[in-house]
């Protein structure tokens, strides 16, 4: 166990290493200094002068906004219809069906908004060329969206006073020609080395150890899970996700898929810190991101390497929770993942998270819950912000000073702003939450959706927690699943589409709004009584506010679900 521990950390390590100077390469990208990576520069240019783009053109916070929402409801629009007429198209070795209008409308949704939360099983619900030409193609839109979005950030603080915030397609475009794509290229190589399928072959008949027949899926997978992990979207080539041994072979690609994940979410943390010329400041939101990811690291590796008290009773050596979890990843490397890919919104699973212990569940939940630490690309940092100005008004107001961030006041307006997106995700989660609650309590008959009671494998607390960690998976863009939950059905279809496209959207145009408004302020220089954000202290303070916020909103609904079903086990 002592080298599976060494295993966790080396991992950490490694991706520090790589994010590090990623970061100072991203903001070199966005900064338009030379790079390795210039020799894209032809093929940027022809596709400025295809889609009618002109470079040089600067745009405002709205008009950065207005130009994501609408290409976003271009890719929505193609997406759904694509998906429900997939069986007449091409590369359909397998003769998989079209979706259903409910199950196309929640997955193009998912997609697009870089959830990837999936109802249906990867490799019999889509055909190659929808795996392809939808939902690869997504995944790669959808992250640069994130960046594009949060370089309206960076560009907002790199100025004294300015409305010029660059342009988002050209932000878009770089994003993925020198960020995602030449990463894909390299991780999907050593998928491909490592046995991840990549040809185009339908399902091959093979013979187990054991002597059965069975049939297994194929395709061109190793591109698809490249740009899953490091686009922060989590959608799996097979129904097991990371789990399968043709999707993550063995502990090296489960260390390459891990690190893929955090290392753009880590590097871009950085990345702010190098272009606005504060790197001191980028350092203290890692170190608060960094905490974060240990508060509930810590426990979850305790819990999951502490294994059900039953085992212990019957007198077992190895009593460590194994029920989910692939014997060539281990209990630590499970936990490990379980922690980053909720706290980063990727939501690709390398074990079984309705089988994790109630802990665990609960520390999933609430990497979710707060959105923040690392985060999902680009989105991360957004939903930091909001935190970040809401610990700047609330310190203000303590020692007596004027609420500053950068040189800009932080007024009514940017608080209001602010806390209506710090409540807007609860909101989402626990109202859809308790609708489902509903429901499920009193088994109405409902004509356009499954029976709920049909809804569970597991009823009681942790069905609870099925349904609050489905809602919670939505509005945090995560796609990850408690999946005992019956959910490609007309209501949890609908329901989470709306909820995924609500907590996408809304908490991208709040923080990217707050940094275009103050922007245009006047800058005050710094001063003896100006409030410092690039300290220890204003970090711990930020820390609270995240943690106390998402206890006050989130801490009952935990009691009903994991909480509880905690001091039941033990």
């Amino acid at each position: 166990m002592n080298s599976e521990i060494t295993g966790v950390i080396v991992t950490f390590i490694l991706t520090l290493l790589i994010a590090f100077p990623l970061g100072k390469y991203i903001a070199k990208v966005f900064q338009g200094t030379p790079t390795v990576t210039d020799f894209m520069s032809p093929l940027e240019r022809f596709i400025y002068r295809f889609c009618g783009i002109d470079p040089q053109k600067e745009m405002n916070w709205k008009q950065h906004m207005m130009a994501l929402l609408s290409i976003n409801l271009v890719w929505l629009v193609y997406a759904f219809f694509v998906l429900l007429f997939q069986s007449h198209l091409p590369l359909n070795p397998d003769g998989n069906p079209d979706m259903t209008p409910d199950l196309a409308f929640n997955t193009a949704i998912s997609f697009l908004v870089n959830c990837n939360l999936q109802h249906y099983s990867g490799e019999s619900g889509l055909t190659y060329l929808t795996q392809l030409i939808v939902i690869t193609f997504l995944q790669f839109v959808s992250a640069a969206t994130g960046v594009a979005a949060v370089a309206v950030l960076f560009r907002a603080f790199a100025e004294k006073t300015t409305e010029k915030l660059g342009n988002f397609f050209v932000f878009f475009i770089k994003t993925i020609t020198r960020i995602l794509l030449p990463l894909s290229i390299i991780m999907a190589i050593i998928l491909v080395f490592n046995g991840t399928p990549a040809s185009f072959d339908g399902k091959d008949s093979i013979v187990t150890l054991q002597g059965d027949s069975v049939q297994v899926s194929r395709g061109p997978a190793a591109g698809m899970i490249a740009i899953k992990h490091l686009g922060t979207n989590g959608g799996g080539w097979f129904g097991a996700n990371s789990a399968h041994p043709l999707e993550n072979p063995d502990y090296l690609t489960n260390m390459t898929e891990i690190i893929a994940q955090v290392i753009l979410p880590m590097a871009l943390i950085f990345a702010f810190g190098f272009f606005i010329r504060r790197r001191k400041l980028g350092y203290v939101i890692f170190g608060v991101m960094t905490l974060g990811m240990l508060t509930f690291m810590i426990p979850t590796l305790f819990s999951e390497m502490g294994g059900n008290p039953a085992l212990a009773h019957m007198g077992l050596k190895d009593i460590s929770a194994m029920e989910g979890k692939e014997v060539r990843f281990g209990v630590p490397a499970s936990a490990y993942w379980q922690v980053m890919t909720t706290i980063i919104s990727t939501g690709s699973v390398n074990s079984m998270h309705d089988s994790s212990m109630p802990l665990s569940g609960a520390m999933q939940m609430l990497g979710m819950m707060t959105n923040c630490f690392y985060g999902g690309k680009g989105v991360g940092l957004l939903n930091y912000f909001i935190f970040l100005i809401i610990a700047v008004f609330i310190s203000g107001l303590m020692v007596g000073r004027t609420p500053e961030f950068m040189g800009r006041k932080v007024e009514a307006k940017e608080m209001k702003i602010a806390a209506i997106i710090a409540l807007f995700h609860p909101f989402l989660v626990l109202v859809g939450t308790a609708l489902s609650s509903y429901f499920a309590a009193h088994h109405p008959q409902i004509g356009w959706a499954v029976q709920p009671a049909a809804w569970f494998n597991n009823p009681g607390h942790h069905g609870f927690s099925e349904m609050l960690y489905e809602f919670t998976s939505a509005s945090a863009n995560n796609g990850s699943g408690f999946e005992g939950l019956g959910d490609n059905n007309i209501f949890w279809n609908i329901s989470t589409g709306v909820v995924m496209i609500l907590g996408r959207f809304i908490p991208i145009i709040g923080p990217v709004a707050i940094a275009g408004i103050m922007a245009k302020k006047k800058y005050i220089p710094e001063s003896a009584g100006t409030l410092q954000t690039d300290t220890a202290t204003f970090g711990i303070m930020t820390y609270a506010v995240i943690m106390i916020i998402a206890a006050l909103a989130f801490f009952p609904a935990l009691t009903l679900g994991p909480i509880a079903e905690y001091f039941q086990l033990y």
